[in-house]
């Protein structure tokens, strides 16, 4: 068995009239990197604050780190390391400057040496004199976990860390995480990005206060009982438009050149799909299996927005 570094439930947190985190429960093992994903304003963040003492759950009861998270947040706070989604270090200091400022800060023991290890560690050692304002996003990034590891945290929390960098940088940055969850480290990371989602251990939906679905990405897409086609040719709008109103298709969603067309009754789906080719040959037609993003789609569009 697994030992559990967080173990949660029914937390619910609301602010005034409105619940943004309902009846949630969660276990994230020691060492996993945990996933967040769901539209803008769902509560994702409130849910990561709430899983690590940052914030006080209006109902429910757990642990962080095998702290209380309603009796001992001050002791969980100083395992965790915090990035949020804004750069938050000072951009007139050099990268050296802010490690060894946040070293200091944290106490940790010789802060010159902390700050060359993190530099080194993270490939910043030819960048470490160079002013934190002058980096680019991908090199911030860096800048940013490399502050959040010097205390030597037992939790990582990454709030959308790699939002606006280019491809290579969120690739390099998740293969660091990786590398800190293989020493143990726990990740909890919220993200919009699918192919970054696929790379978590475990993940959890979240959309509007509520968890829709939780697991591996292979058992999210299993459980969301979709069947998906894929048809390409032209004239893809106008047949989604026509699509979108037959009975048994639940989701139309371009890729590409593609459009990828799902529902969660599969005699339904491929009744509306006969038609469909029937009314339409010019079309190629192939049964296709349901992506992460597809069922991320899938759940947005069932979800209600409790601050509409």
């Amino acid at each position: 068995m697994k030992e559990i570094a967080i173990d949660v439930q029914g937390l619910t947190k609301s602010f005034g009239a409105r619940t943004v985190v309902r009846n949630l429960s969660l276990k994230v093992p020691k060492g996993e990197i945990y996933g967040f994903l769901g539209p803008n304003g769902s509560g994702k963040t409130t849910t990561i604050r709430l899983l690590c003492g940052l914030l006080t759950p209006d109902a429910g009861e757990g642990t962080c780190l095998g702290y209380d998270i309603l009796t001992e947040q001050d002791s969980i706070k100083r395992h965790v390391g915090y990035m949020t989604q804004r750069f938050s270090l000072y951009t007139d200091l050099s990268i050296r400057e802010n490690l060894e400022f946040v070293a200091r800060v944290y106490g940790v023991p010789d802060p010159k040496a902390a700050a060359k290890e993190a530099i080194d560690r993270l490939g910043l050692k030819g960048r470490a004199e160079q002013l934190a304002g002058e980096l680019s996003g991908g090199w911030k990034q860096r800048l940013a976990l490399g502050a959040c590891i010097l205390p030597d945290p037992q939790l990582l929390l990454l709030d959308e860390p790699t939002a606006g960098v280019d491809p290579k940088a969120r690739r390099e940055f998740w293969d660091e995480i990786h590398g800190l969850a293989a020493e143990g480290i726990t990740v909890l990371v919220s993200t919009h990005y699918m192919d970054e989602a696929e790379r978590c251990h475990e993940l959890a939906y979240i959309a509007f206060g509520e968890l829709l679905a939780k697991g591996t990405a292979h058992e999210v897409v299993a459980k969301s009982g979709l069947s998906t086609w894929i048809v390409s040719g032209k004239g893809l709008h106008e047949l989604a438009l026509a699509l979108q109103a037959r009975e048994g298709i639940d989701m139309v969603a371009p890729f590409g050149a593609e459009l990828h067309v799902s529902g969660r009754d599969r005699r339904a789906l491929d009744a509306a799909i006969a038609t469909a080719k029937k009314a339409n040959g010019a079309h190629r037609w192939t049964r296709g299996e349901p992506s992460l993003e597809d069922v991320f789609i899938d759940l947005m569009d069932k979800s209600k927005d409790n601050f509409a």
